[in-house]
């Protein structure tokens, strides 16, 4: 790694977030849960990150023995990519995932072609480390809506697409947040200012479905919850005003999308109406970074985001 991990974070309620080591600082954080003699390890970043998770373990003087569930929000590699990897070293952990995702975990055959398909295998190798299969029988899919019991209370899993059909959130009732993966978006403390957190939606290939995120959305903030602790940069508040802002963000990259359906070079079109999307967003916000830097930090984002536009457009029947 060319970068020194970001410190825990202690965010309360028995809650830590830990940086998975990738990419950047929080680029995908994973969270340690503590309730009594119970631990909860919510995401599994890449098999590189394992040291550092078994290490903060150690640290804390936490046996791995007392990690009762490793749980993932959904399958994409920097979330579940090091689930086998570190299901090998927890040997009382069940994994928890969705039912859409189970197989791709307990066979991970097809996550690895389909990855080694767009960045090659060489730098799957280095992007993602050694994916080990989750032993099937310390694996198990988790309903909508089914609470487990862990330390004195539970956790409860609702199923939440938008960002992809095998994606739950896992909504904690002693801090009153929600474990978002990436149906609440990304969020770079870069931009954090005066008016609090900004967000952005994570549109990834394959499944971006705006009408069932928006769904989600609901689903959401029925719960009234206080804090989101989103993989990509760590927890946020003010979750009315983040919702309002990612729906509203939902549906311009929809519209655009849709604008652009029979653009010549597509792609290209995409990427750009989604700069000027961002660029604008960010102006309204009086935000002063310049344009290079925004397009410096969010040129991975700019490049996914476009190709899972353009992905749904081929999903959708001519207009």
């Amino acid at each position: 790694m060319t970068f020194d991990a970001a410190p825990p974070m202690d965010l309360g309620y028995g809650i830590t977030c830990l940086d998975t080591l990738q990419e950047r600082p929080r680029m995908a954080c994973c969270y340690l849960v503590e309730r009594g003699a119970d631990v909860a390890i919510v995401e599994a970043g890449t098999s590189q990150g394992v040291p550092r998770l078994l290490a903060e373990l150690a640290r804390r003087g936490i046996a791995r023995e007392r990690v009762r569930y490793l749980i993932v929000t959904h399958v994409h590699l920097d979330h579940a990519g090091g689930a086998g990897a570190l299901l090998r070293e927890l040997p009382a952990a069940t994994l928890l995932v969705h039912p859409r995702g189970l197989r791709h975990l307990t066979d991970p055959s097809k996550l690895i072609a389909g990855a080694t398909a767009v960045y090659g295998a060489a730098a799957m190798a280095e992007k993602y480390g050694e994916i080990l299969a989750a032993p099937a029988e310390r694996s198990r899919a988790v309903a909508d809506d089914e609470s487990l019991p862990f330390g004195d209370g539970v956790l409860q899993f609702i199923d939440s697409p938008g960002h992809a059909r095998h994606h739950f959130s896992i909504w904690d009732p002693r801090s009153q947040g929600f474990f978002t993966g990436d149906t609440f978006g990304l969020s770079y403390r870069e931009f954090d200012d005066a008016q609090g957190p900004w967000l952005i939606p994570t549109t990834t290939p394959v499944q971006f479905e705006p009408e069932a995120w928006e769904a989600t959305l609901d689903r959401y903030l029925s719960f009234a919850p206080q804090r989101m602790y989103l993989t990509h940069y760590g927890a946020v508040g003010d979750v009315p005003r983040l919702a309002a802002s990612l729906r509203a963000g939902i549906r311009r990259y929809a519209e655009l999308a849709r604008r652009l359906r029979s653009a010549p070079e597509r792609h290209d079109a995409l990427k750009a109406a989604l700069r000027q999307d961002l660029l604008a967003d960010l102006a309204r916000r009086s935000h002063r970074m310049p344009a290079e830097q925004v397009e410096a930090l969010l040129a991975i984002d700019l490049e996914l985001n476009a190709q899972g536009l353009g992905v749904w457009l081929d999903s959708q029947a001519p207009a």
